[in-house]
């Protein structure tokens, strides 16, 4: 395999981080092109230093400044603004890209590069819960390759047969997505109003930003897999069955219509799918330990809660409506940073996504532009409904 240029969308974040160790792993088959972040410039520029980053591309503007001036001793270029992200996303210099920005911030970036026909490894589900239809013509149209990197998505695709199309052209009878259930799958719904935002990003298995660790917590980040995963593997939402597996040891398993049941197993550690993503379909080392099973000892599984996790059937309802997942997604990014910011109870931000899902209906969005006045609708409702929120 000849060496390849991988521009890291978000790469301050915990999924840019692992994929940045991943790459140093293999300097023989990996050079990093462009590093970005959305206003970490400290962290930016030292990354950027590290890996010899061509480019490094900082969102928000008004730290173009000081990020140029930490590396005005080194080779790179600073760029700046959103456009700069889809111009490091398409570049013809780059045959990979990790999208990795957290929330819709990374839907035009990752359309950028499936639009330049790259090698995408996808972190940002949102691209798909946004805009899944418009973002799969756009692969195919564009002949890009579409690689998951969420590990229960990377766990499924796995599992499925080389050249899988369709569920029941494979012989698949259900998807299973596997989730750890969070820190709260034992709490009773009424203990959920005293949550923290400390207690809800403490995570048991994994470590994740802020934002996503909320969502699990939720179990919106479940449903967010869920939309995302009906995309990725052409199923409907009646195909793919969630199922509590509080070790993360299996990532997600598929099961066959002859009674087959294949699993994608291993330790916790986001390095292992975006090193099996990176080489596809080749295999490289990834610096995670293998999986212990006698250590493990016991692995448990339970159907989720939804009338304690309530966020996961608004996911479910959400899939089969029109642009309702375009509408949750944006509700939920508001909810959650109100939640971060101690301005809206834990056990409220489920109420917001419904609220805001009623209060906003829409056709599925036909163009981009489209897609992002959806959003816009809907953060301005949520941001409405949180003003009307008890204390």
């Amino acid at each position: 395999m000849s060496l390849q240029n991988i521009t890291v969308l978000g790469a301050t974040g915990s999924i840019g981080v692992s994929t940045l160790d991943v790459i140093a792993r293999h300097p023989d088959k990996y050079r990093v092109y462009a590093v970005t972040a959305a206003q970490q410039w400290q962290a930016l520029a030292e990354q950027a230093r590290a890996h010899g980053a061509r480019y490094a591309v900082i969102a928000d503007e008004q730290y173009a400044e000081p990020l140029a001036a930490a590396l005005c001793d080194t080779d790179t270029q600073v760029l700046a603004g959103p456009s700069a992200l889809a111009e490091v996303a398409q570049a013809d210099a780059v045959q990979v890209v990790m999208a990795a920005i957290v929330g819709a911030a990374g839907l035009l970036p990752t359309l950028a590069a499936a639009r330049a026909g790259k090698k995408v490894l996808l972190a940002n589900k949102e691209a798909l819960v946004m805009a899944g239809h418009l973002f799969m013509e756009a692969v195919a149209a564009h002949g890009a390759t579409l690689l998951p990197i969420d590990s229960e998505h990377n766990a499924i695709f796995q599992c499925l047969p080389v050249g899988y199309r369709a569920p029941q052209a494979a012989g698949v009878s259900k998807i299973l997505l596997t989730a750890s259930g969070g820190p709260f799958r034992t709490w009773s719904p009424d203990a959920l109003a005293a949550v923290t935002p400390e207690q809800a990003c403490a995570h048991p298995n994994w470590s994740m930003g802020r934002k996503i660790s909320v969502d699990s917590a939720t179990m919106m980040n479940k449903g967010l897999e869920l939309i995302e995963a009906c995309w990725l593997f052409n199923a409907n939402s009646d195909q793919i069955d969630v199922v509590i597996h509080p070790q993360s040891v299996i990532h997600s398993m598929v099961q066959y219509v002859d009674g087959s049941v294949l699993a994608q197993l291993g330790n916790p550690d986001m390095r292992t799918p975006i090193a099996h993503a990176l080489a596809w379909p080749e295999r490289i080392a990834s610096g995670v330990a293998p999986l212990d099973l006698i250590a493990a000892a016991r692995l448990d599984f339970e159907a989720p809660d939804l009338g304690r996790f309530p966020c996961l059937r608004l996911a479910y309802e959400a899939a089969q409506t029109g642009a309702a997942a375009t509408v949750l997604n944006a509700a939920n990014e508001v909810a959650v940073a109100a939640f971060l910011d101690g301005r809206l109870p834990f056990d409220r931000i489920a109420h917001i996504n419904e609220q805001v899902m009623q209060a906003v209906q829409a056709p599925v969005p036909s163009t981009i532009d489209a897609v992002l006045a959806v959003d816009a609708l809907a953060r301005e409702a949520a941001n409405h409904a949180l003003g009307t929120q008890p204390r």
